[in-house]
């Protein structure tokens, strides 16, 4: 697989996520609904041919698996086919953190946040199991946190249905799943049932609370006989200040006999939920940066249990602090002219097909080694942030259009020469976001302003700003001024008019415009 690389005739690699044993992902993009999306390959040439018809019915499986489980904590499925020899499966794509990341940062993890991330995995298992299913395969290389805080549990690779007229999918002489978090009746190929998974939440649990895994050893054989044969360790011996609760819970958890340990993910959801609950001001200590600059909060979701919500003043105006850079995770070389010229053919070749969100993300890291300093301000640039700043509106990304058009406003004016058309289209521009983003006063105050700014230089009834002051009118009227909205748009109609007649098509629009006023007035 390489970069640019077509699938389906629909979606287009962008670059590697990562790869396994029996195949890799790639993040990519689906050009049909402009989004990007995750792929993963089952690769032919990784799988030993006496393996390969097991592998296949697995990874398909899979989609098949991850398909039906209809819940916010697992990524959805939109495609399954074959890619030459390779079969592949396209799913979202996720932004966020992986647990092992964050546990190798980090280490142990406030007592809350533990709590948090294990009942939000305990809601999808009880959905699985409910729906007869085991994962088989929980650790924390397969869960993710958001930004919003959700957890997402990843890879239902090597789950199998319960049902006893639907045979286990593994292959002879292997066992699923890792032997770090790894059940001893899994470990033995005896039957796996739900209890499995509860065993392996324990192994996370365990980790997440004291930095280190249950059991260590030096092959994965010695680790699956220390699962079977060893005591079950205790959090206490590795840290203090674990409520009793959760430690009984975790050597109820990682008891070798199936039968021993809780009945369900419900019940352990309930005994979980009260500990990964916090108060609003106590939050804030417990969200961290990781190493790209993000902020997560697994504890998000329990103080707004149906997603992130605005805070309870209101929302800081949208302007910018232009003057504050932002600082790059990493420093990158600028592109040359040369490069940048590719990229924007790139861009405007994507463009063209409406794949405006694709073009956008392709310029903005093109452009993303310039930063803000001086080159930022050269000729060429601006050229490319502007149409950066376009591209960004086409997509109906209005809020990242916004600050870009802003920044843009005070760049064009430092010039030698300041391009004042340039400069009123970037701030009509702006004003146009701040309305879509449900800022219509603020808005309507910028776009008065700008009008009044061009009627000094050109003539008030110029042709130039009937655009604008047809903004203006439909603006006021969205804000409950309907009056005055018809006394501009009658104003606007006997230019229009005696510019281009009183049939006229641009006529027309405005007249159209004054009678949908009217029957708004009705």
């Amino acid at each position: 697989m390489q970069a640019q690389e077509r699938v389906a005739d629909r979606y287009e690699l962008t670059y590697p996520v990562g790869h396994g044993g029996m195949g890799e992902v790639w993040a990519g993009f689906d050009e049909k609904l402009d989004r990007p999306v995750a792929i993963k390959f089952l690769r032919k040439l990784a799988v030993a041919e006496g393996d390969r018809d097991t592998a296949i019915d697995r990874f398909v499986r899979e989609a098949r698996v991850t398909a039906r489980l209809d819940h916010p904590g697992v990524p959805s499925v939109h495609d399954v086919g074959h890619h030459g020899d390779d079969l592949y499966i396209v799913m979202q794509l996720v932004p966020g953190v992986l647990l092992s990341d964050l546990i190798a940062e980090r280490g142990w993890l406030a007592v809350p946040w533990a709590a948090a991330i294990g009942t939000q995995i305990c809601s999808v298992l009880a959905v699985a199991h409910a729906a007869s299913l085991v994962h088989r395969d929980l650790k924390p290389q397969n869960v993710m946190v958001t930004p919003t805080g959700a957890v997402k549990v990843l890879d239902f690779g090597v789950a199998a249905l319960l049902g006893p007229d639907v045979p286990r999918l593994t292959a002879t002489g292997h066992t699923l799943g890792t032997p770090t978090y790894m059940a001893p009746e899994q470990a033995l190929n005896s039957v796996v049932g739900p209890r499995a998974d509860l065993y392996a939440l324990g192994c996370v649990l365990f980790e997440l609370l004291t930095g280190q895994t249950p059991y260590r050893a030096d092959n994965p054989l010695g680790m699956l006989h220390r699962h079977m044969n060893d005591p079950v360790p205790s959090v206490t011996d590795h840290r203090a200040g674990v409520p009793d609760v959760l430690v009984q819970l975790l050597v109820r958890l990682l008891a070798k006999d199936p039968q021993h340990r809780p009945e369900s993910a419900v019940e352990v959801y309930e005994l979980l939920a009260p500990f990964g609950a916090v108060a609003t001001d106590a939050a804030a200590d417990l969200a961290l940066t990781v190493a790209d600059g993000q902020r997560v909060d697994p504890t998000m979701p329990y103080r707004y249990p149906f997603g992130p919500l605005p805070p309870r003043s209101p929302l800081p105006p949208t302007r910018v602090d232009i003057a504050r850079p932002r600082v790059a995770a990493e420093i990158v070389e600028p592109l040359s002219l040369a490069q940048l010229a590719e990229v924007e053919d790139r861009v405007w070749a994507l463009a063209e097909e409406e794949r405006f969100t694709q073009a956008a993300d392709l310029l903005e890291s093109a452009l993303r080694p310039v930063g803000r300093g001086h080159g930022s301000k050269q000729p060429r640039i601006l050229e490319l942030r502007l149409n950066l700043a376009n591209l960004y509106v086409l997509a109906g990304a209005f809020r990242q259009a916004l600050p870009e058009f802003q920044r843009l406003v005070v760049d064009l004016a430092e010039r030698p020469v300041p391009d004042e058309e340039l400069i009123w289209q970037c701030r009509q521009q702006a004003a146009s976001c701040q309305a879509e983003l449900g800022e219509a006063t603020e808005a309507l105050r910028e776009l008065r302003a700008l009008l009044a700014e061009e009627q000094q230089a050109m003539r008030a009834d110029s042709p130039e700003l009937f655009p604008l002051r047809q903004q203006i009118a439909m603006l006021v009227a969205g804000l409950g001024d309907v009056p005055d909205a018809r006394r501009q748009l009658e104003g606007l109609l006997r230019d229009v008019g005696g510019l281009h007649g009183p049939r006229s098509a641009p006529a027309a629009e405005v007249e159209a415009l004054l009678n949908h006023l009217d029957r708004l007035g009705e």
